[in-house]
């Protein structure tokens, strides 16, 4: 009995094996259609791989889609930031430029005052309560500056010494200029003799020197030169302060005052220099052979 029922186990593994080997061979040949049950499977599998795969991809999709803002918004953030020191490149380039400029001009203008020998300096403040009136430069009495000298651009006069310390002095500019702050001038005129006047203050609402003092018969012309005549006692003669721009008779109708447009930008200083009074001035020949009144 024992060996009937091996024998029975035997045979059922061998047909069972023979029935594996031909659904194998049967499966490997070369078909052109599907049985019904290869094809329900493969249905099957297709649907269940279409179900998992569209929100595997959109999750997937979106992942990335985060990943590539992120990555854009870093980018973005680091362009902003080389832009921005590209823009304060340009900027400080643009600012040594014009102070290179600037200090040119002084060097250029300092050699043509040698008679002067002036004393070059920096604007290192201006105040916001008194910017059209005062500012501070970087010399004092240890190099050679006293109270009243002339201080100039290389455009021409900008005022004058205030205040001075040992090392900084305080610049009274000619924005800031009132009757108590007078400039012995001559107008010069091409062709005829120099005309004297005294400038003594400033006009705020035109941005203008005041000229007074001018004789009722005396003809003046709109681009007149005006410079320093050196008479007063407290400024060298010969500086460039401006050009005349209109005259106008005084309320009295006694005298004439001419408005005087500075020649330096009394607003945008960075360099100037000191002009000691008292050292020699230039020739009188080379005022244009005018007489002093």
């Amino acid at each position: 009995m024992p060996s009937f029922i091996r024998r029975k186990r035997l045979m059922t593994v061998l047909i069972g094996f023979v029935i594996l080997v031909v659904l194998i061979g049967f499966s490997m040949r070369d078909r052109t259609e599907l049985t019904v049950p290869e094809k329900f499977i493969q249905d099957t599998v297709g649907w269940a791989q279409s179900i998992f795969h569209s929100p595997i991809q959109l999750i997937t999709n979106t992942t990335n889609n985060i990943q590539d803002m992120f990555h854009v918004y870093e980018q973005n953030e680091v362009l902003k930031s080389r832009l921005a020191e590209y823009k304060g490149l340009i900027q400080k380039n643009q600012q040594l430029k014009k102070e290179n400029e600037e200090l040119r001009a002084t060097i250029d203008k300092t050699e043509s005052l040698s008679d002067y020998t002036p004393i070059q300096a920096t604007v290192i403040a201006r105040s916001s309560e008194r910017w059209f009136e005062q500012m501070t430069i970087n010399r004092g009495e240890e190099h050679g500056v006293a109270k009243d000298m002339a201080v100039i651009t290389s455009e021409g006069m900008v005022g004058k010494i205030k205040s001075v310390g040992a090392f900084h002095s305080t610049v009274q500019l000619l924005s800031g200029f009132d009757r108590s702050n007078k400039i012995s001038s001559w107008v010069v005129r091409e062709g005829e003799d120099n005309v004297f006047g005294l400038i003594e203050g400033y006009d705020k609402e035109s941005g203008r020197l005041l000229l007074e003092g001018i004789k009722q018969d005396v003809e003046l012309k709109k681009g007149d030169v005006v410079i320093s005549s050196g008479l007063g006692g407290v400024f060298p003669k010969n500086l460039r302060i401006g050009k005349i721009d209109k005259v106008v008779n005084d309320q009295f109708g006694l005298t004439k005052t001419a408005y005087v447009e500075p020649f330096a930008d009394l607003f945008d200083i960075n360099h100037v220099m000191v002009v000691d009074r008292d050292m020699q001035s230039i020739p009188e020949e080379e005022q244009g052979g005018g007489e002093q009144q």
